[in-house]
């Protein structure tokens, strides 16, 4: 089984490289775009919206918006140019001499392993509703979200279980994304009657069948859920359920019942429209939508994100736990022998 699936893999990635290079090829002549009005629709050989390329979601705008712009859906240009130059030297090594010892490990990376991306200029990356905030949660998802939080709270270090899915390199977040401090890279190839899009964080790859097949049975559930495809014009229409219980949606609370739908249309050359919506009524009153555009990086290369689940981290920060547990216990017996 092991040998068919690396080679299963083997093909696909191929018929990636393959699909990919004739897609550059016909581009370079220009014969995959034609004219309708005055926009260049990008187009593949078999006549599909061309979504190919490296795509970078990077961005500090965050997902909320936070309460001084309450009200507010766009940012000025000046604090918008503000909040870029904070970004450029957050890390830098002028700004790191101002910081206290714990601040500066918390900031981790110097300036150059950072890369957040600028403002999109809004406030929020929520655009519905319109307060650009998540919707409430609903009375059963509240409560279970104070009796996790009281438990992880409690328990951080019990076993592996206990550490977060991107610390144990399961996976960094549900799909649809939201922005971090790197990788926020997209990487899109296409064939007939498939869409593979490849997120660099934590070298994650969904296949995306465009055929009208059914999901997958309901019983099956993935960490990043099951996708299905199809074309509404030139715009990529992805719908993602199945998620299985334990993934997190980058931090949100989220259920097994999270479904997401997600819109790609490609706007010119170097920028994707991408907006998704998700729904979850077993954790939020309505469902929300995110604008977060793609924009095509200029002589970005993406190497592979080797990251493992039996990484050094995982073993050192439960063996330091036991480590206080045992010394607790013996300052504790110390103690009662007085």
């Amino acid at each position: 089984m092991r040998r068919l699936t690396a080679f299963s893999v083997r093909v696909l990635v191929a018929s990636s490289v393959a699909w990919a290079a004739t897609s550059a090829q016909e581009s370079s002549t220009g014969e995959t775009q034609s004219s309708i009005g005055e926009s260049s629709v990008f187009r593949t050989a078999w006549g599909d919206a061309d979504l190919q390329g490296i795509w970078s979601y990077a961005t500090i705008t965050p997902l909320q918006r936070p309460s001084e712009f309450s009200g507010r859906e766009f940012l000025s240009a000046e604090e918008v140019a503000e909040r870029n130059q904070r970004e450029a030297t957050r890390a830098s090594s002028e700004r790191r001499g101002e910081l206290t010892a714990e601040r500066d490990l918390a900031l981790a990376y110097d300036q150059f392993w950072w890369d957040r991306g600028t403002s999109t200029g809004r406030t929020s990356l929520i655009v519905d509703p319109a307060n650009g905030r998540l919707p409430s949660l609903t009375p059963d998802a509240e409560r279970q979200e104070a009796e996790e939080r009281e438990y992880r709270r409690q328990h951080p270090y019990d076993s592996w279980e206990d550490r977060p899915l991107q610390e144990r390199c399961m996976t960094y977040q549900r799909v649809p994304p939201v922005p971090s401090g790197y990788n926020n890279t997209y990487h899109i190839l296409q064939s007939p009657g498939y869409v593979a899009i490849f997120n660099e964080m934590v070298h994650d790859v969904r296949f995306v069948p465009l055929d009208g097949r059914l999901p997958i049975d309901e019983r099956i559930r993935q960490w990043n859920g099951d996708s299905r495809g199809w074309w509404e014009g030139d715009t990529l229409v992805v719908e993602t359920a199945h998620y299985r219980d334990g993934t997190t949606w980058r931090g949100f609370p989220g259920t097994r019942a999270l479904r997401a739908v997600e819109r790609f249309t490609r706007i010119d050359a170097v920028t994707i429209d991408y907006r998704y919506t998700v729904y979850d009524d077993s954790t939020y009153v309505r469902p929300f939508t995110v604008e977060l555009p793609l924009t095509a990086p200029a002589d970005y290369v993406i190497y592979e994100y080797a990251c493992h689940e039996g990484n050094y981290s995982i073993a050192n920060v439960l063996a330091g736990e036991r480590a206080l547990e045992r010394a607790s216990r013996e300052n504790a017996a110390r103690s009662g022998q007085r």
